[in-house]
């Protein structure tokens, strides 16, 4: 699976998006809560730093263009502060806002949140403080919002985009007619509701996909969403009432249930994360169905996918976008616990491509290993500090017997590669027959090569190779009396 979605992450950018929806400015209030006020008992908090973040459906742009997504936004704003600093981040993250629509009398959507900390402590939001205006536009601003979000489909949008934070913009008529438009262009309609009474989500009727967390799944529908069977009957009322092809609801640490037209009924699981704040993650969830099926995936795929960012997105404080460099690594990591160390030489060199796009410094070194010792633990933990990732070649068998003659190994391969599995230095492990690792140096091509400080640098083999190839050779200190030759000889003694 993870090699599949791997794959599929690296197909995400390039798509248009047309966004509508409630955009926000979320202000981030820094400071130290040292003491309590002599005012009445609330935390003082002494001011340190502020931050400025794109919030709501700026948020889901700002997700959507660090996955490589181009996006032309829709949305009101007020004739403000708030307004031309939402628009400057919307503009400076890539976004097209020739959509947005200046409104007299309604202030931009504002939230600004307090957040103290003590003693080095990770910051706590103490309170939040919300500047809005969340009453349905008027009928003038309504059309504004219908005619730029048509003009951007016509413009070449792949796919529309509701963001509904009950905020008035997505009101029923802008819903339908936006939806009716992308319908008849055969553009998929992805949409993150709001929390609305029951009879309201009929204003996204006809849509492709509604994305919905299991309490908002239980207020649309009337009906509880505990266990599978519940959210089936769930979901199938959703893609009934509502004309969907999918349904799919997130479920926190439960992963996601995901039902569509055509027969899909399942529940795909996530991995446990330390949460930091869940804020933000079902917006990125949406984000990645949106690139995910842009980019060709079926349904179970993207889902998938999604609750692996949804995963990355509770671990980070505030909203903060996943980039796709943090996607691979997490599916990488998620694949090398399952897969254990050991790889041919394709499927090595297809993954360290991945981690070279991540920007990853990949450190070689060779060797026989026979008897693994304090040495050896020490100089793969020197050996990794050169870089990020530690791949380590092991001479076979035959390979040692043809340098070392018909009694060594002492230890057999498959012990050998065995024992270095469970060394946390070592990233990947891959074995070779002949007697020099020239061809796996030609192949990695790696940024150091470390040997250890008993070589010269032109006594290791494929230096000139990495050198050219603007690496370079670290020599490794040696640890006195640590040899597997010594052991041996140790061995033999304490048995003569």
């Amino acid at each position: 699976m993870s090699t599949r979605l791997i794959e599929l992450v690296e197909k995400m950018s390039g798509h248009a998006v047309a966004l509508v929806g409630d955009f926000m400015l979320d202000r981030y209030v820094f400071g130290r809560t040292e003491r309590i006020s002599p005012e009445g008992p609330i935390p003082v908090l002494r001011f340190n730093r502020e931050e400025q973040r794109l919030g709501g459906a700026g948020f889901v742009h700002a997700g959507l263009a660090t996955l490589g997504a181009k996006v032309s936004v829709v949305g009101a704003i007020g004739k403000d502060s708030g307004g031309e600093e939402l628009k400057k981040h919307l503009i400076d993250s890539g976004a097209d806002v020739s959509g947005l629509v200046a409104c007299d009398g309604r202030p931009t959507v504002t939230k600004t949140r307090f957040l103290g900390s003590s003693e080095d402590k990770t910051p706590q939001q103490m309170i939040r403080l919300d500047i809005e205006e969340t009453g349905p536009v008027d009928a003038t601003i309504a059309q504004q919002l219908i005619a730029r979000g048509i003009e951007t489909m016509d413009r070449g949008a792949e796919l529309l985009c509701l963001e509904d934070y009950n905020k008035g913009v997505l009101t029923s008529e802008v819903c339908t007619k936006l939806i009716a438009h992308a319908r008849a262009k055969r553009l998929p309609i992805f949409i993150d509701p709001a929390r609305l009474p029951p009879g309201e989500y009929r204003k996204y009727a006809g849509a492709t996909v509604l994305k919905l967390n299991r309490p908002e799944t239980e207020r649309a529908t009337g009906l509880p969403a505990r266990n599978d069977a519940q959210l089936r009957a769930a979901s199938e009322k959703l893609l009934n009432e509502l004309d969907l092809e999918a349904v799919v609801i997130t479920l926190n640490d439960g992963g996601s249930y995901l039902a569509t037209r055509d027969g899909i009924r399942e529940r795909l699981t996530s991995r446990p994360r330390q949460v930091a704040d869940a804020t933000g993650a079902g917006d990125m969830v949406l984000v990645t169905l949106c690139v995910a099926r842009a980019a060709g995936a079926d349904w179970s795929d993207s889902v998938a996918l999604a609750n692996v960012v949804g995963g990355l997105e509770v671990e980070k404080l505030g909203c903060v976008p996943i980039t796709r460099a943090e996607i691979i690594h997490d599916l990488m990591t998620e694949h090398e616990t399952a897969a254990g160390k050991e790889r041919a030489l394709p499927a090595l060199l297809s993954e360290l491509n991945l981690h070279r796009a991540a920007g990853r410094t990949i450190v070689f070194t060779n060797g026989c290993f026979d008897i693994v010792h304090l040495g050896h633990v020490k100089y793969f933990q020197w050996a990794k500090s050169q870089g990020d990732l530690l791949v380590v070649g092991v001479n076979t068998d035959a390979g040692i017997r043809r340098l070392k003659g018909e009694k060594r190994p002492v230890i057999s391969e498959d012990d050998r590669v065995g024992v270095l599995e469970e060394l946390e230095s070592i990233d990947y492990l891959i074995r070779f027959d002949e007697d020099t690792p020239i061809e796996l140096i030609n192949a990695i091509r790696p940024d150091v090569l470390v040997k250890g400080a008993d070589y010269q640098k032109e006594q290791v083999v494929g230096w000139d190779v990495v050198e050219s190839s603007g690496g370079r050779v670290a020599l490794a200190p040696l640890i006195d009396g640590r040899s597997t030759s010594a052991v041996i000889q140790k061995i033999l003694e304490a048995y003569r």
